[in-house]
């Protein structure tokens, strides 16, 4: 990297304000006429303890309804654990009764089906432990195993301000007021998601948002999609955001029907996809045209290695593998045998009801 771009990088360097104003609930308000019907809740600081420690233990009574139950078909001679004599220590279930009513009514009001994210990020390292590889969860249970289970969370709750410039890590996590955002679940289409850039008040990029997949209708319908953000930027967005420089995601469902999505720092903690860094931070380089340059897969060829493979894997089961920590053995094992009581009551209330 030369000096001239060390230099730019410095000019648009993060800031504690940035990341703040991106955080959901600091804009949720202002644009929830233009984005995906959520609910925000608090969390209780006995809930950001839960999700701070080892161990993937649950609530009670938090799994009736899972949409990560097994298919009634498959085999439960594999739940008979015997877990013999040892001297391990039996995880106790965790308990926060008021929380847990409070995500139920959510799911409910948001019509049955949602999917989580803290003030930031959305677990989406996360959907290898879901039954359907998505984030749709029905119940509290779903939603806790998949905040659980990610990285991206536990970045939320631990170094939300790295890579800023006037924070240091340890005094800023204290001034943060953790959120659960529910949304409203959406079957939306990657290919129609899309991220764009702004650099001093002005829509510099647009990228395609699942940047490893080939969609052939991108290049006909690419300069529909630019004139529709160029014009949901400016009539919707540029005014409202107090921030100069930032990243805003959309869903274009069809021509002229935007819904906007999420808002990210402009800075390295943000995917840049199919751009870099250095050439978004550039005022003096090639994207200063006045039209927003537009980038996808343009073949098969182009397509990139899913960028969550590396998750595919829990790091979890990687200690496992390699003989590092096996009380996560039991920990898993002590989740599936409560995931099965919890199901075998529930049927046997339904049985006698």
């Amino acid at each position: 990297m030369g000096r001239t771009d060390v230099n730019n990088l410095k000019r648009h360097k993060m800031k504690k304000e940035h990341v703040l104003n991106c955080s959901f609930s600091s804009w949720y308000d202002r644009f929830k006429d233009l984005t995906i019907k959520s609910v925000v809740l608090p969390l209780p600081q006995e809930f950001i303890d839960y999700l701070h420690k080892d161990g993937v233990v649950l609530p009670e009574g938090s799994v009736q309804g899972s949409s990560q139950s097994r298919p009634e078909d498959e085999n439960d001679d594999d739940d008979d654990v015997d877990w013999g004599s040892g001297s391990a220590a039996v995880a106790v279930a965790p308990e926060f009764p008021e929380f847990e009513r409070l995500v139920k009514k959510a799911i409910q009001k948001l019509g049955g089906r949602v999917f989580p994210k803290l003030n930031w990020s959305a677990p989406r390292d996360a959907t290898w432990i879901s039954f359907d590889k998505t984030l749709k969860c029905t119940c509290p249970s779903d939603v806790y195993l998949l905040l659980k289970s990610s990285d991206f969370i536990a970045h939320d709750l631990s170094q939300p301000f790295l890579h800023c410039s006037d924070c240091d890590l340890e005094m800023a996590r204290a001034d943060v007021k953790y959120d659960l955002i529910l949304r409203r679940w959406q079957d939306l289409q990657p290919g129609m998601e899309f991220r764009c850039f702004v650099r001093n008040k002005k829509l510099i990029a647009i990228s395609q948002r699942h940047h490893i997949q080939y969609y052939a209708f991108l290049e006909s319908q690419k300069d529909e999609i630019i004139s529709d953000i160029q014009a949901f930027f400016y009539h919707m967005i540029s005014n409202k955001f107090p921030d100069e420089s930032y990243v805003f995601d959309v869903y274009r469902k069809d021509k002229g029907h935007l819904t906007l999505v999420d808002f990210n720092p402009f800075g390295e903690v943000t995917d840049a996809l199919l751009f870099t860094w250095e050439e978004l931070a550039n005022d003096s380089g090639e994207l200063k045209a006045e039209r927003p340059e537009f980038r996808f897969l343009q073949s098969k060829d182009g397509v990139q290695p899913n960028p969550f493979a590396y998750f595919a894997m829990p790091r979890d089961f990687v200690d496992l593998a390699a003989g590092e920590d096996p009380y996560k053995l039991m920990d898993l094992l002590h989740l599936k045998v409560q995931t099965s009581t919890s199901e075998n009551t529930s049927s046997d209330e339904d049985t006698t009801s």
